[in-house]
Parts: C-alpha cells; structure tokens; sequence
C-alpha cells in the first residue's frame, strides 16, 4: 500500500511539473489545452486513489467527467468571448445599452450552462457510488480545486516575479 501511495505521489508530482513546464512556454492556446489535459487527468488519478474506485466504477464514470469537462471548457470559452463583447462595448464613446443587455443575459445563461453541468455530472457520478464513495467524492472535489487554485495563484506569482526580475535586467 504504501508503495502504491509513493508510485502515485511521484505521478502526480511529474503531472504538476509537466503544468508548470507548459505554463513557461510561449504558445498561449496549446499551452492552456495541455494543461487542462494534465489537470484532467491528475484529477482523474487522484480520484481513482480516494475513492478507490471500481473498474466498472472507473469505466462509467471517466468517460461522463471527460465529457463534462470538454463541455464545460466550450462554455467558459463562449463566456470569455462574451465578457470581451462586454468590456469592448463598455470602452465604445457611444454605449447601446440594449447590446450591453443582451450581453450580460447571454453571460447569465452560460453561467446557469455551467451550474447545470456541474450538476449534470454530480447526479451521474453519485448514482454511481456508494455512500461513503459520494462523501469521499465531495471532499476531494472541495479539497482538489482548493489545492489547484493555491497552487496556480503560487505559480502566476513566480511567473510576476521572474517577469519583473528580468525586466529589471534591461
């Protein structure tokens, strides 16, 4: 077992590495599909470890987070699109307020998109777990995102740092 936990740990270690290697590098779009890949499928990794699911667990679930994921990313896109349409009209000396209200309606449907995904997904991945599994899930849902929020807020301030340090160069 505690083999098990090191073999894992180094994976996961190797996967943070590979995000903060592709986080470096100058292809903007590319980099952030691959990290959201990696994240993926840390998380997925991490997952199969807690809750120490099944292969039948493992085979009906991956496949409906996989797709919840890719289709919560297309409308997180489409809503970064349309808080650029908001930010532009907002900049415009003329405002048309029934745009900027079309707009900001467009961006509130997306995000209750996003809430019904969400829990879409959570629905599908409890009817398939067994009551300790769904609490185990919940914490390592809340516990996991925590963790990546803390660690990317760590990494996007290294980036600052190294930015300013050579900047302060020339």
């Amino acid at each position: 077992m505690n083999a098990k936990k090191i073999l894992l740990s180094i994976i996961c270690l190797l996967f943070l590495c590979s995000i903060f290697l592709a986080a470096s590098q100058d292809e903007p779009f590319q980099t952030k599909r691959r990290i959201r890949k990696n994240i993926n499928t840390l998380r997925l990794l991490r997952l199969t470890q807690i809750l120490e699911l099944t292969e039948e667990q493992a085979a009906k679930i991956f496949p409906a987070i996989n797709r919840a994921e890719k289709e919560k990313m297309e409308i997180n896109r489409e809503i970064e699109r349309k808080m650029r349409e908001l930010r532009l009209a907002l900049e415009k000396e003329a405002v048309e307020e029934k745009n900027i209200e079309n707009t900001i309606n467009e961006v509130k449907q997306l995000r209750n998109q996003l809430r019904s995904k969400d829990e879409e997904l959570e629905n599908f991945v409890n009817g398939n777990l067994s009551l300790v599994q769904r609490a185990k899930y919940l914490l390592f849902s809340v516990d996991f995102n925590r963790g990546l929020r803390k660690k990317i807020d760590k990494a996007r301030a290294l980036q600052e740092r190294l930015r300013r340090k050579e900047g302060s160069k020339f």
